[in-house]
């Protein structure tokens, strides 16, 4: 790839006019059994995500791969990731391996290269960024941002979740300010030497939609980092929540939606496909109005 991960992704907002990431979490209890009966298995995973990615492309900025769901399928799943991430990229989408990996040495290189997709004797379709976990400090990261750098992709690190109890740890105060904040000031540094055209960094943050406040305090400690926002819809965050990730321009994030978007017609009824694009027009207008 030759463009910059932020440059790709902040084409992608302004060529869609929208911030959305659809989030791929294939569960097969939740799919419709034309999908999961005995004669499909994997193959019927594949299917229905692909058909997500058909009836969203137009709506989505990027799509976030959980690897966990499809971990969870193993032994194929991994194959079937893969698989969808082509899909994908065939649509021009940038993809986002919602992983969150964390670990130290040739354990993290490890990580790093099966995330992107630098598999042994086999590369696939490779992520255009990765999730990761900041907790075991610099050297747990650098691996990622080595691979990110030779292969032009991105990293997002972890710095305010949007699960309940992520105050327990994030929200302690230190000497400098709260972890949170501290893990900010990492990232900012981190990405102050990997910024892209579009004025924004190839290091970037996530940063919870169900924390308002945090929200607008992190985008003035991280100008130049670009935010994915989890917890719009199913985890209770509206736009209203979310209008502090954005700058005077429109850019600077991206707010994942997967159950509100991917299962909408289990709410909706009807055919899963229209749903879908239904969800994430209407999730795509949501954050448009809201916007400077």
């Amino acid at each position: 790839m030759t463009s910059s991960f932020p440059d790709r992704l902040a084409r992608a907002i302004s060529t869609k006019n929208s911030r959305v990431c659809v989030g791929l979490d294939p569960r097969p209890d939740m799919l419709p059994q034309t999908f999961t009966d005995g004669a499909n298995g994997l193959e019927g995973i594949y299917r229905f995500c692909r058909r997500i990615i058909d009836a969203t492309a137009e709506y989505a900025a990027c799509v976030k791969l959980q690897a966990a769901y499809f971990e969870a399928l193993a032994p194929g799943g991994l194959a079937v990731l893969w698989r969808v991430a082509k899909w994908a990229h065939l649509h021009g989408l940038p993809i986002i391996l919602d992983a969150k990996r964390n670990d130290i040495g040739s354990t993290a290189q490890a990580y790093a290269s099966a995330s992107f997709g630098r598999h042994w004797r086999e590369p696939v379709v490779q992520a255009d960024a990765v999730t990761v976990n900041p907790y075991l400090g610099y050297d747990g990261v650098q691996p990622f941002l080595d691979v990110s750098d030779e292969l032009r992709g991105g990293v997002f690190v972890l710095v305010k979740t949007s699960n309940p109890t992520s105050g327990e740890l994030q929200d302690l105060e230190t000497a400098t300010g709260r972890v949170y904040e501290v893990v900010a000031r990492m990232v900012s540094e981190w990405g102050a030497t990997r910024i892209g055209d579009c004025g924004y960094s190839s290091v970037g943050a996530v940063v919870g939609a169900t924390y308002p406040q945090q929200l607008a305090e992190l985008r003035a400690l991280m100008p130049q980092t670009v935010f994915l926002v989890p917890g719009y819809g199913a985890q209770g965050g509206g736009a209203e929540d979310v209008a502090a990730a954005f700058d005077d321009d429109g850019l600077g994030a991206i707010v994942n939606s997967s159950r509100g978007i991917i299962y909408a017609y289990r709410e909706t009824g009807g055919d899963f496909q229209q749903a879908a694009a239904e969800a994430a027009r209407t999730m795509r207008d949501d954050l448009n109005s809201v916007l400077p």
